[in-house]
């Protein structure tokens, strides 16, 4: 029997590969605190530096940080987030123990009950184009549509739903919408909501809303900055 992995010294190790591995090691760093919400000066005290010392590594004036310093960086995020709750560390844990890479899948989470979809809607700031089936979900799974769609099997691509398909799915790096909602008329039973991240009404897919009620689902669409809605999804319900 292997011994069970710790979900902060994965995560630790995911973070520190990636940012080792980056051709801008500054602009991952960068990427992986705004992700977690630490701000720079937060990061800085809690290593006992300067705030200064952490903006230059992150706009590369000073060297690329070796593995020791990047480690140091790493257990700070992750000694903050712990300190704050441990919201990023446990939504990690939910993507991965659903079998899926934390690229494609940003985040998934079940509700204790089942919550009103313009509720949701309301939290993540989006705009409902079609009216579904049903006015509540008892979850959300956020995916990069692009990474979804082009490495999941069909099988892997039930698993998004979770527990149950009474659920929101986001969909991000969207452009026109067409991908995701064609991916939706070959699944079956489809979610109670659709949600299409980074684009406007105008840059719709013009069959996107039809296509939406003929499977009897909800479409939306929101613009608002990822990092908002993970926030904000993190906080909710």
């Amino acid at each position: 029997m292997t011994e069970a992995t710790d979900p902060r010294e994965d995560l630790a190790e995911r973070i520190a590969g990636e940012i080792t591995l980056s051709d801008d090691p500054g602009a991952t760093l960068r990427k992986w605190r705004t992700d977690f919400g630490v701000s720079q000066t937060d990061l800085a005290d809690h290593l006992d530096v300067s705030s200064s010392v952490v903006s230059d590594y992150e706009s590369g004036r000073r060297e690329s940080p070796g593995i020791g310093v990047v480690s140091r960086l790493v257990n700070a995020l992750l000694d903050i987030d712990e300190r704050r709750g441990g919201d990023r560390i446990r939504q990690y844990v939910r993507v991965v123990s659903a079998g899926f890479e934390s690229d494609i899948v940003n985040d998934l989470r079940e509700y204790p009950t089942q919550v009103a979809l313009d509720r949701f809607y309301d939290a993540v700031g989006a705009t409902e184009l079609a009216q579904g089936d049903h006015r509540n979900v008892t979850g959300h799974t956020v995916i990069d549509s692009i990474e979804a769609i082009t490495r999941l099997s069909s099988e892997e691509f039930y698993r998004l739903y979770g527990q149950s398909t009474n659920r929101a799915l986001m969909f991000t790096n969207v452009t026109r919408g067409e991908s995701p909602l064609v991916a939706m008329r070959v699944v079956n039973p489809t979610p109670n909501a659709v949600v299409l991240h980074g684009l406007d009404r105008e840059d719709l897919w013009d069959h996107a809303p039809k296509m939406a009620r003929l499977d009897g689902f909800s479409l939306a669409i929101t613009n608002e900055p990822i990092d908002d809605v993970l926030q904000s999804l993190r906080e909710f319900p």
